[in-house]
């Protein structure tokens, strides 16, 4: 009898006929209710500022109203509000939520102004609904929030189990931490390796207090001391992980499976899923799927300094011409998104037009530089043809500066990631420019420091920051003491 009930147990049933395993993404219908209270918000806030200034509501609220709702629908998914809404903390929900609302408030302006609005509204009405719907919105929640925390303080909590005394076990522990209204308790961490030098293995006593090896893990999930299991270990415990859960399946804990993706040097990392088979890019571009919101700014950033610069570089263009014989414009195959070869235009700032397969970088007192292309250099007015490129599509107002193919080839054998740079489109102007790293890079420590910026820049993306780099570069990004 002994031996049959050995063998049941260890029989697991197959799939039904016809079908696979596969992880489905998780989605609370809670979150449906939160988009539709925040949509009902915007109505009711519209409703009562209008009561408070005496207003009749007409034709024209309503389809303020509607607009708003249909643009903050908008605005909240490019943001990601309602994606992960406990994994946000109040602070990082509250900016998101002020970023859709903002976008939100600019469809409104544009649409009054286009349809000649501002003279049938009562302005001073509307300024203020438009100030108080994310207060509002944002409120609500801190308020859901700090009720649930008090709840499920009283009542009984999830105790979890984290397996792995890891840096990323520790970093799972401070998240749980941050978001009190999950209803979470750290029970205690469990790992059976002994110590070593690698940190991401195993941190020492003075980092983590473990509660026990995995043997106790087991004892205690059968106990029902633990309700929820993290597994936290290194993919190289492969091994140890599936022992692990083939015995967590003799409990009734919830097992997850945390993989250690962060030990590698992520770029705009993303979860996502093919057919329930979850996928987690390591190397991805933030443009996958926001290219066109990206290219929307530059056609209208670019067109708009164009009509300031036009005359400008008119006069720089003649400029050109009389200090030197040459060509006005310049054009010099680089590498552009996807390491595909562009011509990117400038003006003409040397004696030469060099575009071959050693071009050396510019230097101070470079005798190719005429004296009119030194101070076009040091404005860096030399890139200002480079916003027809933007047009064209070749490049970006923002992105990694792009690199002759000379220097690319060379820095891409000597620099690890330099290539990841390519994932976007180059830009005139990037993150590296305006803090500093622009014009030569005589030292490879120079060009790290460029790189990493631009990497950043990718890991972070977002129209937001290309507005602000694109501000910061009228203070910071024209002038320099390394542009020659």
């Amino acid at each position: 009898m002994g031996s049959q009930q050995k063998q049941q147990k260890a029989t697991v049933l197959p799939p039904a006929s016809g079908t696979t395993a596969s992880i489905r993404l998780h989605r609370s219908n809670i979150l449906a209710f939160f988009r539709a209270f925040d949509s009902l918000l915007v109505i009711v806030v519209l409703w009562g500022v209008l009561q408070f200034w005496d207003t009749t509501w007409s034709h024209t609220y309503t389809w303020l109203g509607v607009l708003a709702i249909i643009a903050f629908v908008f605005f909240a998914e490019s943001n990601e509000v309602y994606h992960l809404w406990q994994g946000f903390s109040t602070p990082a929900l509250a900016h998101r939520l002020t970023l859709a609302w903002a976008g939100t408030a600019v469809v409104l302006g544009t649409f009054a102004v286009a349809m000649e609005l501002m003279a049938s509204i009562n302005i001073r009405a509307v300024a203020l609904w438009l100030a108080l719907t994310p207060v509002t919105i944002i409120a609500c929640h801190w308020l859901r929030r700090l009720v649930l925390t008090r709840f499920r303080r009283q009542s009984a909590q999830r105790r979890v189990g984290i397996v792995g005394a890891t840096s990323l076990g520790q970093r799972v522990t401070t998240a749980i931490h941050n978001l009190p209204w999950m209803g979470y308790q750290i029970a205690g961490y469990y790992d059976d390796r002994l110590l070593t030098e690698d940190r991401s293995r195993r941190l020492d006593n003075d980092q983590i207090q473990v509660s026990g090896n995995l043997e106790q893990l087991k004892q205690a999930a059968r106990d029902g001391e633990l309700d929820m299991v993290f597994i936290t270990l290194p993919m190289a415990a492969e091994r140890r992980v599936r022992e692990l859960v083939h015995d967590l399946a003799d409990t009734t804990v919830s097992a997850y499976l945390i993989p250690d993706v962060f030990s590698f040097d992520l770029l705009h990392s993303r979860l996502t899923g093919i057919q329930g088979i979850p996928a987690v890019s390591i190397y991805d571009s933030p443009l996958a799927d926001q290219a066109w919101t990206k290219r929307l700014f530059d056609l209208a950033a670019s067109l708009a300094i164009l009509t300031l610069v036009a005359i400008p570089m008119l006069a720089i263009a003649i400029g050109v011409k009389l200090d030197s014989r040459g060509p006005v414009f310049f054009k010099q195959t680089r590498y552009g998104v996807r390491g595909e070869k562009i011509k990117v235009w400038k003006f003409r700032s040397m004696k030469v037009c060099e575009d071959g397969p050693d071009v050396p970088q510019a230097k101070r007192g470079d005798p190719r530089i005429t004296p009119f292309g030194a101070m076009l250099r040091r404005t860096s007015l030399d890139e200002l043809p480079q916003l027809f490129n933007v047009l064209s599509g070749s490049m970006s107002l923002i992105g990694p500066r792009p690199h002759a193919v000379a220097h690319n080839e060379f820095y891409r054998s000597h620099i690890q990631g330099y290539m990841l740079r390519h994932k976007v489109k180059p830009g005139i102007t990037g993150l590296a420019q305006v803090n500093g790293f622009r014009g030569e890079t005589e030292t490879m420590d120079k060009m790290v420091g460029r790189i990493a910026y631009d990497l950043e820049y990718i890991r972070n993306w977002s129209l937001w920051l290309d507005i602000k780099i694109l501000w910061w570069t009228v203070f910071r990004g024209f002038v320099g003491q390394q542009a020659y």
